[in-house]
């Protein structure tokens, strides 16, 4: 088969690798669909490798078809041939086929194609495992999420209005603003214009302080934020894309019991992996099906242009999901 692979000068190219081998636990996966999250950008740098025993090359999630189940996964589930999937993989999504142990497939929801179905598992799973694993986050609680345009908060910001949460979010111009109008936010903060800081105060004085904020920024601004969340609220770090060092007020930390929580997806155990998948299907697939939630794709390329789509990335310029296909 065929896969997309890092030059030693970084850029990338489609050759042919070992076919996967499908083993008694696995489901192998003719692939239509790959997204990219910005940890393909971060693996392709030598700043993120895959866990032991995955594939070299990217991709964390897919949508295809299955075409061979093991003995064991035939056993243990319900997955047969020709059923329609998404998956979430430790990496090895930019391919032609990959192989994945039976518990992390979903069925596509309904009502979804497949290059929607293929930015579903990882960003969806990383905002369940942060808004309610990691924020325990409820109804008429207030989020912050950061970056508003980013393929992540195109899923958490209608993931968490679709269960009654309050949303603050922040982008860096009116033209951004108005571009995740459709994503229903109820208070977007031009950073440009106005200090986040400073409006989570508002906030706060207001009776609307956040009770989490999920950071994908970090930065100088992150320390200046802290004072200005309610009570036992928790600031989840994802990344730091605005910088690694902030400054922090620890009497605020510990008076006010703001916890400070670091969180990946990709370093989470397989079992871990599997339950937030299962709780997917269970408690966020019947609002994906009813339109509620969806996934916001940018552009659509063919993964011969693996590159370019990873230029929009790179740039920033998507507002959602960059979906690459595979023929």
């Amino acid at each position: 088969m065929k896969a997309i692979l890092i030059n030693d000068d970084k850029t990338l190219r489609w050759d042919n690798v070992p076919d996967p081998v499908c083993s008694e636990d696995d489901c192998l996966i003719k692939i239509e669909a790959a997204a990219l999250n910005r940890a393909d950008l971060m693996q392709r740098e030598g700043d993120y490798p895959p866990p032991e025993g995955c594939p070299e090359w990217m991709g964390l999630e897919i949508a295809g078809t299955v075409v061979r189940v093991g003995a064991a996964a035939a056993v243990k589930s319900d997955w047969k041939v020709g059923d329609k999937v998404c998956a979430l993989l430790g990496g090895g999504g930019y391919a032609q086929y990959a192989n994945v142990k039976y518990n992390m497939l979903m069925p596509v929801p309904k009502n979804c194609s497949m290059v929607e179905a293929a930015a579903i598992p990882e960003a969806f799973a990383t905002a369940y495992l942060n808004l309610f694993m990691e924020g325990n986050i409820k109804p008429g609680d207030t989020l912050l999420m950061n970056a508003g345009a980013s393929g992540l908060a195109s899923v958490i910001i209608p993931m968490a209005k679709a269960f009654g949460i309050r949303v603050i979010t922040s982008v860096l111009s009116d033209a951004i603003a108005d571009s995740i109008r459709h994503l229903c936010a109820d208070r977007v903060v031009v950073t440009t214009k106005e200090n986040i800081a400073d409006v989570l105060k508002e906030e706060m004085e207001n009776g609307n302080p956040a009770d989490v904020a999920i950071d994908c920024l970090g930065g100088e601004i992150m320390g200046s934020c802290l004072p200005y969340l309610s009570h036992g609220a928790r600031w989840i770090m994802i990344a730091a894309l605005a910088g690694q060092k902030t400054e922090i007020d620890l009497k605020n930390i510990y008076v006010r019991n703001v916890r400070i929580i670091g969180s990946t997806l990709r370093s989470r155990t397989p079992e871990t992996k599997a339950e937030i998948l299962a709780r997917l299907v269970k408690e966020v697939w019947p609002k994906v099906e009813s339109g509620e939630v969806k996934p916001t794709i940018y552009k659509v390329l063919p993964i011969t242009e693996a590159e370019a789509a990873h230029d929009i990335l790179y740039r920033g310029e998507n507002i959602g999901k960059v979906v690459l296909t595979v023929n």
